[in-house]
């Protein structure tokens, strides 16, 4: 259940976009062009099968925040509009504000539908339909099945809607996204849990705030008792350096010995940028990887030397998961499109909307040499 496309609708400055998914996706851009909207549209995906994402939105500021604030054509109700397509499988999700006669709370967040459509061939079929909090699902016999108020306007069908024998498509979906992993960044400070000790839990990736770290290293060596890949990637940033993890009385510590020391360093005593890179080791040489990994600015606080051994890591990880990133930083952008091939993402602002240069309305990228012939708005 990896993700072929994504599809975005008046969600803050992005006014439409349809952009493919491929094993790695890399997005570069100037401050204010929307770059971080792509990466938190995505992650609102993922709160839609968690059930979290009318409550994101609320902690956003709300619709009137989260919304496109744009001119819009007349007639146009401005609803946020998320859609994920899968190879056989789509979802989609619609929110608004309140209607006068619904109950909820003033400028409320509330969904107003849900789609799932299976895909035969070049046929969609609809299996799932909620408007409102009136579910109905489509059986293996073809016939529908209604559920009226199965679910609060606050709530995803997606999330809340376990009649998983009728519709299959639901817990798919749900298990789909909620797999996916966003990492925006990593605490360093001295009283970060990513500078201690941490429970001897077998983990297979790194949590969202990489509090885990020790224990998600420590599995590489104690679990999978193979560590040579991890090694080169060590002495590919840091030349001469030895990462050693292990379990001790409950609790799972690591350190890095560097050629120019007298003694190995803990997590306590390592520099912002270093433990950081090793987060973003944990992230992509995890014991197994979320079928889909999405980071916000990964090259912050990293020495610029370090860029070109990041972008290896993720080229590499990239043939294990499907990689999405959102850049500030050309030096990454290079070194990545060195390494693979990822097609040009020039995050821009057309018309006062974020617009990925190149990417047609059809979600495919338009050859570079026809980039400065063809200037039509397309996005």
């Amino acid at each position: 259940m990896r993700p072929t496309d994504i599809a975005i609708s008046n969600y803050r400055s992005i006014r439409r976009l349809f952009m493919p998914i491929q094993p790695l996706s890399v997005f570069i851009g100037e401050n204010g062009v929307g770059k971080s909207n792509l990466y938190k549209s995505l992650s609102l995906l993922r709160d839609a099968a968690t059930g979290r994402i009318t409550r994101t939105i609320a902690d956003e500021g709300g619709l009137n925040s989260v919304c496109w604030s744009g001119l819009r054509k007349r007639g146009e109700d401005g609803r946020l509009r998320l859609a994920a397509r899968f190879e056989h499988v789509n979802y989609s999700i619609e929110l608004g504000h309140p209607g006068p006669l619904e109950a909820a709370f003033p400028g409320e967040p509330m969904i107003k539908s849900e789609r799932i459509e299976a895909i035969h061939g070049k046929r969609k079929v609809l299996m799932m339909e909620r408007t409102n909090s009136h579910v109905s699902v489509r059986g293996e016999s073809g016939a529908w099945s209604e559920h009226r108020d199965a679910v609060l306007p606050s709530e995803t069908a997606l999330a809340d809607f376990l009649d998983g024998q009728t519709c299959p498509e639901v817990g798919l979906i749900r298990n789909a996204l909620q797999s996916w992993r966003f990492y925006h960044d990593f605490r360093t400070d001295p009283a970060s849990p990513i500078r201690k000790p941490c429970l001897a839990i077998t983990t297979p990736s790194l949590s969202a705030d990489g509090s885990d770290l020790a224990a998600a290293l420590a599995t590489l060596s104690a679990i999978r008792q193979d560590t040579a890949d991890l090694q080169d990637a060590i002495e590919d940033a840091f030349p001469g350096a030895e990462l050693r993890a292990w379990e001790e009385n409950g609790r799972c510590e690591f350190e890095l010995r560097q050629a120019d020391m007298p003694r190995p360093f803990k997590a306590h005593e390592l520099s912002d940028g270093t433990l950081k890179y090793i987060c973003l080791l944990a992230v992509f040489m995890g014991y197994r990887l979320p079928p889909f990994i999405a980071l916000n600015e990964p090259e912050t606080s990293l020495h610029p030397s370090l860029l070109a051994p990041l972008a290896r890591l993720i080229a590499k990880a990239s043939r294990r998961a499907d990689i999405w990133i959102v850049t500030h930083s050309e030096q990454l952008m290079e070194a990545l499109r060195s390494e693979s091939a990822v097609p040009l993402g020039r995050v821009i602002k057309a018309k006062g909307a974020t617009a990925i240069e190149g990417l047609t309305a059809g979600g495919e990228f338009r050859d570079r040499e026809d980039d400065d012939d063809d200037d039509s708005d397309d996005d």
